[in-house]
């Protein structure tokens, strides 16, 4: 029997069509995270589900994994007036759900779904029209779903929905709170949560919001499938048919295609199919030479991409520039406007341009006024649902490593500095901004990062100073002010609260506005724009093939090491991929891709997940030591790979 479940309802909620490309591991590559324990540490859902279950003592589990055994056993234990219980199997049909957790008394029933998802009032479950906000219309679908499958295997319940989230106005009141339900390997590819110390778990920091009202709205309306507006129920019929007898689901290609975990580079790779150049195939009529075009959906930031694809203009070389909008034509800032830089991405794709773009006079207008020696700067956070430490708010920012390059006037290069919180259960965002004060207190040279990151996260611990009782947190603070700038509002009433004299200087918007490759396929990643720089720099080529880092160029963590390497057929191999992996032979490409599938600039997935991993004491001084050999060369990389391209850009 093929079962809609509440995961794949969910997916189907994505996109149905990727209904008929999961689970089947032998024909089609799925990309999404399948280490259960890899996304335990990186997101602690299983740690929070583990808490919900102590805020409702005394249940029952249901463990079998068998769909018949389990949904017998939970039949069972519904014949007694009054119950708990943890993962109790219901089945309808051909609709199968595992509630998190479900109160029963009597005939009074509360479904339970638990998710770590952060929340601070229910007024943000919609939105200014009236309608579920689009952050958490999954969320709500979700559990409307569940109540809809117990609704009809048990009519003689009256079922209430709840939503028990995060909630970040509460603050942890018992210290290592995240660290009492300890996350382990199980068999297979299964994780285990252990509790431990669980008689003292302070004061709730989750909350469970009662969502009927919410739930009745999703039954309500709507939903479009195959060209047919239909009620909730025959929605879920529809869906739930389609994936019993294993048809596809065939409706149109969307802008949420770019980023599907089952698209590949190629129609086929390492002998599995890609399901994303089949429903492009079979939805926009594509044959396999068409897939050498540049798409549409990998147009950077591209607002207007829906109406694109509704138009048939599945390729970049099919848009007229004047259809991206309009260009401001008094620009806050010089170089390429958001629109320009667009237009420039599909011309190159129109013509077949290969060569890359870069305004270095207007680069070089734009930092004129840099002060030497530079400094280039890389933070790794974190930030967990259930905090680390006793006074700390869920997913509160957690600094844990920077990593600091110096650039002096005369071209030396140095790995000037690095920190990292090397013991487990001790608070480090304070002693992390000394470290980084006195390291950058030293002159009064420029200080680049690369995005929003450092920005914010140094906003973050200025607030924390703040309210804190550190006898130094008045100069902190007044030194943060000084590196950093605070805005307030969105769009265009966005407006600067404050800069400092010294604010840092982003080289990521400096990418944006005046460099463009056509090898990153419109991605400003620095994985994307490092590896073109050194594809397309001579100098860089000339020097680093040489191993030369960490002997000539100074490094803390790396000896005579060659950034420039090629494959067996001559092909760059990039410096990310050369990486080591710490767990089970991730990299940390594929970590980083993993956890923050959506945004290409968040590339700490890795690295955060290490950092969590590392809060667990029972983990031995071997494996400790590897993980932070290896969290430093990943953030040492980041610092030189702006390096290199800053390199690049001064030596064109």
């Amino acid at each position: 029997m093929r079962y809609l479940t509440k995961s794949r309802f969910k997916l189907a909620c994505e996109c149905p069509t990727k209904l008929y490309y999961t689970r089947k591991p032998t024909e089609y590559k799925d990309k999404s995270f399948d280490d259960r324990f890899l996304r335990a540490l990186a997101w602690g859902g299983y740690q929070v589900g583990e808490l919900a279950k102590h805020y409702y003592p005394g249940g029952t589990e249901i463990t079998s994994i068998d769909h018949n055994e389990s949904v017998a056993q939970t039949e069972e234990l519904l014949q007694r007036e009054n119950v708990i219980l943890y993962e109790p199997a219901i089945r309808f049909a051909n609709l199968f759900i595992r509630v998190d957790i479900l109160v029963k008394k009597g005939n009074q029933v509360q479904l339970i779904e638990v998710k770590a998802k952060s929340y601070e009032s229910s007024d943000e479950f919609l939105n200014k029209g009236g309608k579920i906000d689009s952050k958490w219309k999954s969320y709500l679908y979700d559990v409307a779903f569940q109540k809809y499958v117990l609704n009809n295997a048990h009519p003689e319940f009256e079922v209430s929905g709840h939503l028990m989230l995060v909630d970040k106005t509460k603050m942890a009141t018992v210290e290592g709170l995240n660290q009492k339900f300890f996350i382990a390997r199980a068999e297979g590819n299964n994780i285990e949560i252990i509790p431990k110390n669980t008689d003292d778990l302070g004061n709730h920091i989750l909350t469970a919001e009662n969502v009927d009202d919410l739930i009745e709205m999703v039954w309500n309306e709507e939903q479009e499938l195959l060209g047919e507006n239909l009620n909730f129920g025959k929605y879920v019929a529809q869906l739930s048919s389609a994936y019993e007898q294993d048809q596809p689901i065939w409706e149109s290609v969307r802008k949420e295609c770019k980023s599907c975990q089952f698209r590949l580079s190629q129609p086929e790779e390492d002998g599995l199919k890609s399901g994303f150049h089949q429903c492009w195939k079979k939805m926009a009529n594509l044959n396999d030479e068409d897939f050498e075009r540049p798409l549409t959906i990998d147009i950077w930031d591209n607002r207007r991409c829906k109406s694109f694809l509704g138009n048939g203009q599945y390729f970049q070389d099919q848009i007229e520039p004047h259809e991206l909008g309009e260009i401001d034509e008094s620009p806050k800032k010089s170089g390429l406007q958001r629109i320009e830089r667009q237009e420039l991405q599909i011309l190159k794709s129109r013509e077949k341009e290969p060569d890359y773009f870069f305004d270095r006079e207007g680069l070089l207008r734009e930092i004129e006024n840099v002060k030497y020696p530079l400094h280039f700067i890389d933070f790794e956070t974190t930030m967990v649902p259930l905090p680390f430490f006793n006074g700390q708010r869920p997913y509160e920012q957690i600094a844990f490593q920077f990593s600091h390059h110096t650039l002096d006037k005369s071209g030396v290069v140095k790995h000037q500095s690095e920190w990292i919180n090397k013991t487990p259960s001790v608070f480090p965002n304070f002693q992390f901004v000394r470290e980084l004060r006195k390291v950058l207190s030293n002159d009064k040279g420029t200080v680049f990062r690369y995005s929003y990151h450092e920005n914010t996260v140094l906003n973050q611990l200025h607030a924390q100073l703040d309210y804190s009782s550190e006898v130094d947190r008045t100069e902190l603070m007044a030194w943060i002010e000084n590196i950093t700038h605070k805005t307030e509002g969105q769009g265009k009433k966005k407006r600067m609260v404050r800069q400092g004299e010294r604010d840092m200087v982003d080289q990521w918007d400096l990418v944006k506005r005046f460099y463009y490759d056509p090898l990153t396929n419109g991605s400003n990643s620095l994985k994307a724009v490092l590896p073109s720089s050194l594809v397309r720099s001579e100098y860089l080529q000339d020097v680093y093939s040489q191993p030369i880092y960490g002997s000539e160029i100074q490094s803390i963590n790396y000896s005579n090491h060659a950034w420039l390497t090629r494959d067996e057929h001559g092909q760059l191999i990039s410096p990310y991929k050369q990486l080591p992996s710490v767990f089970g032979g991730w990299t940390r490409d594929e970590l980083d891709q993993r956890v923050h599938p959506d945004d290409e600039l968040d590339d700490g997935g890795a690295a955060m997940t290490a950092y969590n991993m590392m809060q667990f004491t029972e983990m031995d001084d071997k494996e400790r030591n590897k993980i932070i050999q290896a969290l430093l060369k990943y953030c040492e990389l980041d610092t030189m790979a702006m390096i290199m391209v800053w390199e690049f850009w001064m030596n064109e």
